[in-house]
């Protein structure tokens, strides 16, 4: 997947936009600070979900963290394998370890979220 086509919400989900629908997984650098993944929580296809709302969690060694939705909308599919194996959200975060898939109310919200390149300066202020 192509970063720089990328859009990346504060709490460190990405957004890659096709159409009216849109996949959604978290950052490289979210997997790298949580660390060892155990356990991911998974929202029920067609449920809705607004901008900012909670739509599942991520559980590591070190902490649970919330999952949010970068953008409003009714979700379309989820990542069902990661339930019995989170591997890819460390291997393939912007590929394979896709978390699920809206179909959005809204195109115009993505415009609030970062390009590739304001959050890599976001990730290292973060860092620091």
């Amino acid at each position: 997947m192509d970063l720089q086509t990328l859009k990346f919400a504060r709490s460190h989900e990405w957004v890659a936009l096709q159409g009216d629908a849109a996949t959604i997984g978290i950052s490289e650098f979210a997997v790298k600070e949580l660390t060892d993944l155990v356990f991911i929580q998974l929202p029920a296809v067609g449920r809705r979900f607004k901008q900012g709302e909670s739509f599942g969690e991520v559980e590591s060694v070190k902490a649970v963290s919330d999952l949010y939705a970068p953008c409003s909308g009714e979700i379309v599919a989820v990542n069902s394998k990661l339930v019995d194996d989170l591997g890819p959200l460390s291997s393939d975060p912007f590929g394979a370890g896709w978390i699920i898939k809206l179909k959005i109310d809204d195109p115009a919200q993505l415009g609030a979220l970062m390009d590739f390149a304001a959050y890599q300066q976001f990730c290292d202020a973060e860092a620091h």
